[in-house]
């Protein structure tokens, strides 16, 4: 194997040279610095990323700055990818570090021994750069978020709304008391649904592909939103449309335009209520 340059890690130095805040921050664990030095060269203009020849200099790094994802190669000397997991998993500071192999060895069977020791993913090289960077967006961006979550005290609400001028006036009135999600397409909504659980919905009623009324179903059908608030957000404030909606789930009406004090009054008299 190739083992030159020394394993030196220089916090800063080996940072690319466009770094900046909101960057994700990666250090790549690897014994030939020949796949440190062509990863680091592949990813540099989208995240800082710092080489680190074994899992000494990692821990090293590691006391002085936090990054937001590890790659880590298997087969090394010394102390292997395996064992680098486990002290990382067994360690508080560090057990919540999405980490993914990168690694040659493609058996079932060391595919398996690394997700169970709570790898977050799995690449066998080589791997092309953008399948690598669509596998580190996906675990860093998910783990910023959940520690976001984490110091968030305000209450999670959605609003769905194919028209972006009505998402954005109505996140500009509840963004001081509420953490607002917005969706324009009503096909997204499940699968939000499934990551982020909202306290209370607002849900538009005309829009392509699904209508407010044909969400609501669905909605309920997911485990945990059988009792969700729904307010329903429309122009069409009739009788039988008010119905339809109460009918089929929905707890509120809201007919547009709208008030503020309108819109705060219902949410906050619904979210105190569920």
């Amino acid at each position: 194997m190739d083992n030159s340059g020394g394993g030196e890690f220089v916090l800063g130095a080996e940072s690319s040279a466009g770094s900046g805040k909101g960057r994700f921050k990666i250090i790549y664990v690897d014994d030939v610095s020949s796949s440190l030095l062509t990863l680091k060269r592949r990813l540099s203009g989208h995240y800082d990323v710092f080489p680190a020849q074994s899992s000494e200099i990692l821990f090293k790094a590691m006391e002085r700055m936090t990054p937001d994802i590890i790659l880590l190669d298997i087969n090394m000397p010394g102390v292997n990818g395996y064992e680098v997991i486990k002290k990382l998993k067994a360690d508080t500071r560090y057990a919540n570090i999405p980490v993914i192999f990168i690694t040659g060895s493609r058996d079932r069977e060391s595919v398996i021994k690394g997700l169970a020791l709570g790898a977050a993913d799995y690449l066998i090289k080589p791997v092309g750069t953008t399948s690598l960077i669509e596998c580190i967006e996906k675990h860093a961006t998910e783990n910023r978020s959940d520690k976001e979550d984490e110091k968030e005290t305000r209450q999670r609400i959605l609003v769905v709304d194919d028209v972006v001028s009505v998402l954005k006036t109505i996140q500009k009135i509840l963004h001081n008391n509420y953490m607002v999600h917005t969706i324009s397409k009503p096909e997204s909504v499940l699968d939000f649904l499934k990551l982020r659980k909202p306290k209370l919905i607002l849900l538009d009623y005309l829009m392509p592909v699904y209508n407010g009324f044909e969400l609501i179903p669905m909605i309920r059908e997911i485990p945990g939103y059988k009792d969700t608030p729904i307010i329903m957000l429309t122009s069409e404030g009739t009788i039988s449309t008010i119905k339809e909606a109460v009918t089929l789930g929905a707890c509120d009406f809201i007919v547009k335009p709208f008030k503020d004090s309108e819109l705060i009054e219902k949410i906050d008299k619904h979210i105190k209520a569920s």
